[in-house]
């Protein structure tokens, strides 16, 4: 019996998850798995990258988790310092080029994986490709970071105030940095909460000593002999031996595009809910692949590694001949700056607005243990409750240590087509070190449905 042939391109979380999953439903001798990664590592935890420089994470090995050994004695043929060039649909091969060596081959298939994730947005301004300008996206960004603290780096520049930017500032803070951070919107994480918590957020990023520069758009790096002296924002220099761009992320869906397949508004590659990319045998999965919003039904790319891993699993029970499916995403998110805890999911005032659904908006502030309990924090909860029928469709909540995984709750509600009135009779749980008697987000749906019928 000749060999199915499954080809993966990318080794981190989404091909990976793909690779071991059909090959736990597929045995060796039916089914030959190779994978290619153009990087050194395959299968690491990206998201763990802040964490590392902070020094919370000691060692970066931690971060991995499976190597290309490893894989390898999984069962599947693992080539890293591989790209994979072109795709061609029609004679089902690809052209993959070994870095090292520079020599080309040719590799045939039967079902082909696209998992080449995302990159960094990079603009094109003077001055950003001299030494100590960094992006954090892989683990020898990371190495370069604490090379440049090593090499006595004092003054840091993180340019974008979203997730990423976040983090990275607190751990920069951490290592005993002075730390600006400059933001073109308004607020700190624009394009995941409303102006009124993130509030919260800028006033707890000052109160860590960080320098917020609010509604300032960078205009270039200055440098001396090729190294960075100072980043430029509205035309004031601010002194920067490193400066960490966290601008976000844009697929890399030009190889996919390049091969004919269909690439969204969003610059995702375009999937159907069994991950099929349009041509039969062929799959995308992970930060390249664009989603659909399970409220608004808009396309979106929602770069985390929970979604390329269960993508992934759903590829690899879908070329192992299941049956799985994915049903789109709502956008559930978390992070924190020092003690400050932030959660967001579902759709915000903006996001209703452009989509053209009607929202009625509650806010509330509470406690996340009972008030003669020591130890509680504030917590703020906002929700967005459809004004028609009161199912809840967004929520976002910013307090101290206890608050964020609360965005669970709310995420399961919405998932769930809950209406405030639901939530509000929830039986969630009770005893003083967890909660007031009234749980926050109990009280805040308990607000939310006041206002709705007020």
């Amino acid at each position: 019996m000749e060999q199915r042939r499954v080809l993966v391109i990318g080794g981190d979380a989404a091909g990976m998850s793909a690779a071991s999953q059909a090959r736990r439903m597929c045995s060796a001798e039916s089914t030959r798995i190779t994978a290619f990664e153009r990087g050194p590592r395959t299968s690491y935890a990206a998201c763990g990258l802040p964490y590392l420089v902070e020094g919370l994470v000691e060692d970066p090995a931690d971060l991995v988790a499976r190597s290309p050994e490893e894989h390898r004695e999984r069962g599947i043929d693992v080539h890293v310092g591989h790209e994979v060039t072109s795709i061609d649909l029609d004679a089902r091969n690809v052209v993959v080029r070994d870095l090292a060596s520079g020599e080309e081959r040719t590799e045939g298939w039967d079902d082909l994986v696209v998992a080449t994730g995302a990159r960094g947005i990079v603009p094109p301004l003077p001055g950003i490709e001299s030494e100590g300008v960094q992006q954090l996206r892989t683990l020898d960004d990371a190495a370069a970071i604490e090379q440049a603290i090593a090499a006595g780096a004092r003054n840091a520049v993180v340019v974008g105030a979203g997730y990423i930017g976040l983090e990275v500032a607190e751990a920069l803070v951490h290592r005993g940095l002075a730390v600006t951070v400059i933001e073109m919107a308004d607020v700190p994480m624009a394009g995941n909460l409303d102006a009124d918590m993130a509030e919260l957020v800028a006033e707890a990023v000052r109160d860590a000593g960080v320098d917020l520069r609010l509604g300032a758009a960078v205009e270039g790096f200055e440098s001396v002999q090729g190294r960075l002296g100072a980043v430029v924002a509205e035309g004031t220099s601010f002194d920067a031996d490193l400066a960490v761009l966290g601008l976000g992320v844009r697929p890399n869906s030009e190889l996919a595009k390049a091969a004919g397949l269909e690439v969204g508004p969003t610059g995702g590659i375009v999937v159907d809910e069994t991950m099929n990319a349009g041509v039969p045998g062929v799959w995308a999965g992970g930060d390249c692949v664009q989603s659909t919003h399970r409220i608004t039904g808009e396309p979106v790319v929602i770069a985390l590694g929970t979604h390329a891993n269960k993508h992934g699993r759903i590829i690899g029970t879908n070329i192992a001949g299941g049956d799985a499916t994915f049903p789109g995403v709502i956008g559930t998110a978390i992070t924190k700056f020092a003690d400050t805890e932030i959660g967001r999911t579902g759709i915000g005032e903006r996001e209703a607005d452009r989509a053209g659904i009607d929202v009625v908006t509650s806010r509330s502030t509470s406690r996340t243990r009972a008030g003669y309990y020591p130890g509680g924090s504030p917590i703020t909860v906002k929700l967005s409750v459809r004004s028609d029928d009161g199912v809840l469709v967004g929520a976002q909540v910013v307090g101290g240590p206890g608050s964020g995984k609360r965005i669970d709750a709310l995420a399961t509600a919405i998932w769930a087509g809950m209406t405030v009135d639901d939530l509000a009779m929830a039986d969630l749980s009770y005893a003083p070190p967890f909660s007031p008697v009234w749980d926050p987000v109990v009280f805040a749906a308990g607000v939310a449905d006041t206002k709705l019928h007020r």
